[in-house]
């Protein structure tokens, strides 16, 4: 019965992955470019009607994403190993900086907060490509925790004493702090931010395999 449970808890937390990263992508490639080509009354059309629709999928598939993660992690227990561990922690700076940045500064942005919409726009800008960012490393991480890479150690037990493990968390954390008080730089295109993601997928492989 236990394995029925663990099997449902991930189909759920994929599911539901799917479902955020998925809309974090489409607001990323797909609605900002649009938007810089619309006109005036196109851009309240959908600031006003369909971005507030997608901005609640978004906003409760992460809360159901983290929900099914924590049982997920709980259940490996002792087992949890720096892949997943790694990926967790980018999962929870990702859901953080939805609902303590991104939906904030897109409530102003979209006209049902009042603020300065250009601040608002350029702050939700970043931490929204900061979880882009983060997005193909989380994944990575979940599927090396899973199934392991040749030589990678991927099934050992996580050490919180590891120089690789404690690197690659600070990585995450120095770049969770640029996503908010930083700048954009590299992440302001489509093939940066595209580009970086895979670069610090591969980095942080290197990082847990070789520290």
């Amino acid at each position: 019965m236990i394995y029925l449970v663990e099997f449902l808890f991930r189909w759920f937390h994929v599911l539901f992955g799917i479902g955020w990263v998925g809309l974090l992508f489409f607001f990323n490639f797909v609605q900002g470019e649009f938007l810089k080509e619309a006109t005036d009354s196109t851009k309240q059309e959908v600031l006003q009607k369909m971005a507030p629709r997608a901005l609640w999928w978004f906003r409760w598939a992460s809360v159901a994403t983290l929900l099914t993660g924590v049982y997920l992690l709980a259940a490996l227990g002792a087992y949890a190993n720096q892949y997943i561990v790694v990926a967790a922690f980018m999962g929870i700076v990702m859901f953080l900086n939805v609902w303590l940045v991104i939906w904030p500064k897109q409530k102003v942005v979209c006209g049902i907060s009042s603020g300065d919409v250009a601040a608002a726009s350029a702050k939700a800008l970043l931490a929204s490509r900061t979880n882009t960012l983060l997005s193909a490393p989380m994944l990575f991480g979940m599927l090396a925790s899973k199934h392991g890479l040749p030589g990678s150690g991927g099934f050992e037990p996580a050490s919180f004493t590891d120089a690789g493990f404690v690197i690659a968390l600070l990585t995450v954390v120095v770049l969770a702090l640029n996503g908010l008080f930083g700048r954009l730089h590299m992440l302001a295109t489509i093939r940066g931010v595209v580009s970086m993601s895979l670069v610090l997928s591969v980095l942080i492989y290197l990082i847990l395999h070789f520290l």
